[in-house]
């Protein structure tokens, strides 16, 4: 039997918060796509204005970067992505020979909390749809948060909450995400916008945007650069075998991780079902039009008994909405300071929400990592 992680409600005792250990970098780099005869960046000077909520001790600053030789007016798209299909009858890489490989990183710059910390008063806003509404009987709509609602908005930039972050896509829309190595993104296929046949690119464009908020950026972007998936999951619906296997990993431009962390990962194992051991983050529209983070704990997963431990469904009752697919499933284990996925949001209906995760997934991990440290 796999070790289970800490139970939800023992998390403050077992894993302690910490502060930071050292100061944060001081540089961020900024990806733009413009048209052109070769660009150049010209920064003006900081201009500290008033931010909406600063406080007295709190400075925000403008700062405009002055950009010569651009063609205004033309549009510029990122570069599409390219990829690895990997077989479903592969041999896969194994957790014990690659243990290293799938550990976290608690980077020292940064504080680190169990639960993300709720926001200030002067942040909260109304819900925009409320989900747990009484709906007109002929209306279908298949509502996937259950009574009662215990997701919160947050905007905790601490480990291990700035690892997670909102995905945007050429596809359109937005899902979530969290970075699973220094520059490697999990997230969901189906919120992927698949090109076939490539063209060179397996996908159009992919950002990730860790700890986004109301539009504030604070780690930055990175783009998505090759990336590794089982099968092309492209929805709005997802048959039984897409919910087994509706992940990808991408390796991303920069290493992000080294400023954000990363989580750990790990196969879910079925001798965990039914313990409250998990939690979620993702960017629901339901609570701020995906533009703020939401978090909830105390979990429970189910793995499928039919299907076998290298890809499977694994279901549960945790509150989801449109735009936390691909968000991560995670846990503690003692002795680490870090927590690890076992799997990311797939799809949802009235009645259960399905995770998808699995050795499988963790064998993406290990090659993704493996061939762009």
């Amino acid at each position: 039997m796999s070790e289970a992680p800490i139970e939800y409600r023992l998390l403050g005792r077992r894993v302690k918060d910490r502060d930071a250990l050292k100061p944060p970098p001081t540089t961020l780099t900024e990806t733009r796509f413009l048209a052109g005869d070769e660009p150049r960046a010209r920064a003006k000077k900081a201009e500290a204005v008033q931010g909406l909520y600063d406080g007295k001790r709190k400075r925000t600053f403008k700062v405009d970067m002055a950009m010569a030789g651009v063609a205004v007016g033309e549009h510029r798209f990122p570069p599409g992505v390219k990829g690895s299909k990997l077989a479903p009858r592969r041999k896969l890489l194994t957790e014990a020979d690659h243990k290293e490989t799938l550990v976290g990183y608690l980077p020292d710059h940064l504080a680190s909390r169990v639960r993300p910390q709720k926001l200030d008063k002067r942040l909260v806003i109304g819900v925009k749809i409320d989900a747990l509404a009484e709906l007109d009987p002929e209306t279908r709509w298949a509502t996937t948060v259950f009574a009662p609602e215990n997701r919160y908005t947050f905007n905790d930039t601490s480990f291990p909450w700035c690892t997670a972050g909102r995905v945007e896509t050429s596809a359109g829309g937005w899902a979530s995400g969290v970075m699973i190595g220094p520059r490697h993104l999990l997230t969901c296929s189906h919120a992927i916008q698949w090109i076939n046949p490539p063209n060179p690119y397996v996908a159009g464009w992919i950002k990730f945007i860790p700890s986004y908020f109301d539009g504030s950026e604070p780690f930055g972007a990175a783009w998505g650069t090759h990336m590794y998936w089982q099968q092309q999951v492209s929805g709005p619906t997802i048959d039984g075998t897409e919910a087994r296997n509706d992940y990808v990993v991408v390796a991303l431009d920069r290493r992000i991780g080294d400023v954000t962390g990363w989580m750990g990962s790990r196969t879910y194992s079925d001798s965990w079902d039914g313990g409250t051991y998990w939690s979620h983050i993702g960017y629901p529209g339901d609570l701020s039009s995906g533009t703020r983070p939401s978090f909830e704990g105390s979990i429970s997963l189910n793995g499928d008994d039919n299907e076998p431990e290298t890809n499977q469904a694994i279901y549960h009752l945790g509150d989801i909405w449109p735009g936390q697919s691909g968000g991560p499933f995670f846990g503690w284990w003692s002795g680490e300071p870090w927590p690890r996925a076992v799997a990311d949001q797939s799809w949802q209906n009235s009645s259960t929400n399905g995770a998808s995760g699995g050795s499988n997934m963790v064998d993406l991990i290990i090659r993704a990592r493996n061939d762009f440290p």
